[in-house]
C-alpha cells in the first residue's frame, strides 16, 4: 500500500503556519498491520484533525482535515464501505489497470482531497491524497478497506464531542462602534472578523486623514494591561510631581 508524509499550513512548526498547538482529544485505532492515530488539535485558525498512519515498519503518514472536511470525509466512508461490502472476492488476474474501484474527491479552501478505494496484490484498500492548489508536496495515507467502517466510527465519536464547526469565525454578535474626540482628534474602535479570527481596529482621524492599527482578539487582555500599566506608572509620576510642589520649602520651615 501507499503512502508518504508531509507539513503543511495547519502545522505550526512550520515557516507561516498557524501558532501555538493545543490538543483537545486522540484516538488510536490498530487496524491490520497499520496503527492510526486522530489528534484533534486547535490553533488560531480554528479545530482540526492530524490523521497519523504508521506503517508496520515505523514509516509515518499524514494529512490534516478540517472539522467539516472530517464530517464530509465520514459521510464519504459509509458509502465507500457500502461499494466495498457489494463486492465479491478479490479477482487478481482482473483488476482494473490503474487499481481503482471508485473514486471521489472533497475541497476545503485551497485544498484538495483525493479519496480512491483501489485493489493490488495485497488486497483493497483507500487511499486518501491530500494536494494544495497554491503548490506543495502531496500527503497521503491508506487504510486497509477492513478498517472503514472503524475509522468512521472513530471519526463520528469525534465530531459528536467537537463538532463539525471548525471554529474559525465568531458566531455572537460583535460588540458596536465607539468614538472618542480628544482636542481635534477623533478616535474610532471597531470590532470586525476576517478568516484569521476576531480583531479590533482603532483608527485616528485628523483633518480628513486617517491612521489605524488592528489588533487582534487573541492580545486584547495583553495589550490592555500594557496599556494599564502606563497609566499607573504615568498616575504614580503625576502623583509625586504633585506632592515635590506643595513640600514647603526651607524659608518657611524656620518661620
Amino acid at each position: 500500500m501507499e503512502g508518504s508524509s508531509s507539513r503543511n499550513e495547519f502545522d505550526s512548526s512550520v515557516k507561516g503556519g498557524s501558532g501555538v498547538e493545543q490538543e483537545l482529544a486522540t484516538k488510536m485505532l490498530q487496524i491490520q498491520s497499520k496503527r492510526f492515530y486522530l489528534d484533534v488539535k486547535q490553533n488560531r485558525r480554528g479545530r482540526f484533525i492530524k490523521v497519523a498512519e504508521i506503517g508496520a515498519d515505523g514509516r509515518r503518514s499524514q494529512i490534516y482535515l478540517a472539522l467539516s472536511t472530517a464530517a464530509e470525509f465520514r459521510d464519504h466512508l459509509s458509502s465507500f464501505s457500502d461499494y466495498y461490502s457489494s463486492l465479491g472476492p478479490p479477482n487478481t488476474d482482473n483488476l482494473p489497470e490503474d487499481g481503482k474501484l471508485k473514486s471521489e474527491m472533497m475541497i476545503k479552501d485551497y485544498r484538495r482531497y483525493y479519496l480512491d478505494l483501489k485493489e493490488n496484490a495485497r488486497g483493497r484498500f483507500l487511499r486518501v491524497s491530500q494536494t494544495v492548489t497554491r503548490g506543495g508536496p502531496r500527503s497521503q495515507i491508506a487504510l486497509p478497506a477492513q478498517g472503514m467502517i472503524e475509522f468512521r466510527d472513530a471519526l463520528t465519536d469525534l465530531l459528536e464531542e467537537f463538532g463539525a464547526n471548525d471554529g474559525g469565525r465568531f458566531k455572537g454578535d460583535l460588540p458596536e462602534e465607539r468614538h472618542m474626540k480628544v482636542d481635534n482628534k477623533n478616535f474610532y474602535f471597531d470590532i470586525g472578523q476576517n478568516n484569521r479570527g476576531v480583531y479590533m481596529r482603532i483608527s485616528e482621524v485628523k483633518n480628513n486623514f486617517r491612521t489605524s492599527i488592528t489588533i487582534p482578539e487573541k492580545c486584547w487582555i495583553r495589550f490592555r494591561d500594557i496599556f494599564n500599566d502606563y497609566c499607573e506608572k504615568m498616575k504614580k509620576s503625576s502623583e509625586s510631581i504633585t506632592a515635590d510642589i506643595n513640600l514647603p520649602t526651607s524659608s518657611n520651615s524656620l518661620k
